[in-house]
């Protein structure tokens, strides 16, 4: 451990809370109808999209029409996105496909679309040699914006479920989503670009180069392509998945030790400014104050442990006689698998800010870090995205974490739960607490079936036994439901054709089982969410009174860290003994 690695941390903890407060400020005025300095520009265009798509921006819906106008939008964008990856090979006109890569598998393709669909950018392919540069762009940029927008409206439509004073009107699903793409997901995403490009990430549609080999057998080819315009939303967006099959590893995407913070603070900005402007909308910053601190405490504990554990290596390696030291020209510690240019420090701080979202870009290989270090991404995930977490879905869990606090709370005290004026009562709660156990049941339930089955365990690497293996299958499902998308990379969809227990064609079990793990993880927690706002949205606002617990204070931070901590370890605390924590507590090598 050295004091730049803690400063690292530190710093980037501030950089964040300074550059997440104005832009909550902004994301308050563009979906509440006030003026913002893109209005002059992006106005007329907006309207356009109206007419274009032939909607009433103005038309109020309930809960029900704005779920059923998102699952209708949704369902388009996956049969899109599949006729599109499924006939690579017929766009060849474009001229947007050099390398000549033909279509993938229908299973894949079906996980492919599934993943790019719910944010979760699992993938089982390397980007640049399976995708061609319209399947990238057309395909999966698209995908990219889309997924990112919907998880965004759903926590308006929540947001206004909650301060709503009368009525059931949550907004209107298609005015909050072009408005989400236009005005915040767009020019956030040139800028980023724009910043990638000047710092070394590559934007082209050349052919792939050869580059001069190291050995006697030639030059190896060199992948080209619109890297950086990906590379910005797949992190603005926590979308996660890379263009080199290497991610955030590969110095086109990830050039430099500056765009290695930048892109951490690209990934974590605008679930952070979601919850201010949560405060701005609800009238109460204090609120919005008291969820961001609960989010922050929480990230700083995960980073600090991956950092310690890090950076003291593992048990294995101190019986193999490795030294873990820091020596001049190293940050020391377990450097497997790890980037030297971005250290322990910028490794673990990148793998915790990745885990605790939707992105699960990675910048070092997760299946490298100790058993502790290792840990902290499974410990993240099973807190289902509530430490600011994906952009939108970070802020609805959390609130739906929220209630559930209110009601333990009132409970515990005596007292009437409400929360902003609002009673909080059996509907409320029974939706929430469905909502909450979905992610984690449906990770569970995958794990067993893949773990019990020999088609699923024909997905283990064949060099991981003991805890890693189990790791592996559990990281993936547990990713995959939490629309993450980051892996214990042995982990594979891959199996030869033939192979007995898979059948004559081939089709994987883990492709499809992982691609209905991402969709009814994504969105059964969304209905959920949005029957909790248009439950909400109806009651009358009772002013406060003597009985009121407040839900702004350090009381009720440490009464919301407690109720997820608690969901989380009696949740998952059995499995993750049977991975990281038993192979954290070994000198074996697995």
């Amino acid at each position: 451990m050295t004091f730049l690695g803690w400063l690292t941390i530190v710093l980037f903890a501030g950089i964040l809370t300074v550059v997440a407060m104005p832009l909550g400020r902004y994301m308050a005025a563009v979906y509440t109808g006030e003026r913002t300095f893109l209005d002059p520009l992006l106005r007329r265009p907006e309207q356009l999209l109206y007419r274009v798509i032939r909607v009433d921006p103005n038309k109020p819906q309930d809960w029900k029409a704005y779920a059923k106008s998102l699952i209708i939008f949704s369902l388009a964008g996956w049969l899109l996105l599949y006729l599109i990856l499924r006939t690579q090979t017929l766009w060849n006109f474009t001229g947007l496909n050099p390398q000549k890569f033909h279509s993938g598998t229908w299973d894949v393709t079906f996980n492919t679309t599934s993943s790019f669909m719910t944010n979760t950018n699992w993938q089982y392919y390397g980007g640049e040699t399976t995708m061609s540069y319209f399947s990238q762009m057309a395909g999966l940029t698209v995908q990219n914006f889309l997924s990112a927008g919907t998880g965004i409206v759903v926590a308006v439509a929540l947001i206004r479920g909650i301060i709503g004073k009368s009525g059931k009107s949550l907004g209107n699903f298609w005015q909050d989503l072009v408005r989400t793409v236009l005005y915040v997901l767009t020019p956030l995403s040139i800028l980023i670009a724009l910043v990638l490009v000047f710092q070394g990430s590559i934007q082209n549609f050349s052919h792939s180069l050869t580059g001069n080999g190291l050995t006697s057998g030639g030059g190896s080819p060199i992948a080209m392509g619109p890297v950086a315009s990906q590379e910005a939303i797949k992190m603005l967006g926590t979308n996660g998945g890379g263009f080199f099959n290497t991610n955030s590893a590969h110095p086109f995407e990830n050039p430099s030790g500056f765009t290695n913070l930048f892109e951490m603070l690209v990934v974590l900005a605008i679930p952070a400014a979601l919850v201010f402007m949560y405060g701005r909308m609800s009238g109460n910053r204090r609120q919005g104050y008291a969820i961001y601190a609960t989010m922050m405490i929480m990230f700083l504990g995960a980073a600090a442990v991956a950092y310690v554990a890090e950076a003291h290596g593992s048990p294995a390696q101190h019986a193999a006689g490795l030294h873990t030291h820091v020596i001049a020209g190293s940050t020391g510690g377990n450097m497997e698998g790890k980037e030297q240019r971005f250290g322990i420090a910028g490794s673990a701080l990148f793998d915790v800010v990745t885990t605790v979202t939707s992105c699960g870009a990675v910048n070092s290989a997760i299946e490298s870090f100790t058993g502790i270090g290792g840990a902290v991404p499974f410990a993240n995930l099973s807190a289902s995205e509530v430490i600011f977490g994906g952009v939108g879905t970070g802020l609805y869990s959390i609130l739906l974490y929220v209630l559930l606090a209110v009601f333990i709370g009132g409970l515990m005290v005596g007292r009437t739960p409400e929360y902003l004026g609002k009673k909080i009562e059996a509907r409320e709660i029974k939706l929430v607490t469905i909502g909450l156990l979905i992610t984690p049941l449906m990770a569970l339930f995958c794990t067993a079936l893949a773990t019990a089955s020999k088609s699923g365990r024909a997905s283990i690497s064949s060099s991981a036994t003991g805890p890693q293996g189990f790791s592996e299958t559990f990281y993936a499902y547990l990713s995959q439901a939490n629309n993450n998308g980051s892996a214990f990379a042995g982990y594979t969809g891959y199996v030869q054709p033939n192979a007995g227990n898979l059948g004559a064609h081939g089709i994987k079990f883990a492709d499809i089982l992982g691609g209905f793990d991402m969709m009814f993880a994504r969105y059964a927690p969304i209905l959920f969410a949005l029957a909790v706002a248009g439950s909400l949205a109806g009651k009358r606002i009772s002013p406060a009174g003597l009985g009121t617990m407040r839900t702004d204070n350090p009381t009720f931070v440490v009464l919301l860290i407690g109720v997820i901590v608690l969901v989380g370890a009696l949740t998952f605390f059995p499995a993750l003994l049977l991975g990281p924590i038993v192979q954290g507590l070994t000198g074996h090598l697995y």
